[in-house]
């Protein structure tokens, strides 16, 4: 299974559109990722249905 966004792109949660987020890094059909104004922020999990 080819995972559809790369560590450094930018996609945006179907919950929230408006927040910008960063893929981090993909690890068992999930990607984690971070809000690019807040690193110190932690992760957050998505799966790839939930992402735009």
């Amino acid at each position: 299974m080819e995972n559809k966004y790369k560590p450094g792109d930018t996609v945006y949660a179907r919950a929230s559109p408006d927040v910008e987020l960063m893929v981090r890094r993909y690890i068992k059909r999930i990607y984690y990722c971070q809000l690019p104004k807040q690193p110190d922020h932690k992760d957050l999990p998505f799966f790839e249905r939930e992402l735009l």
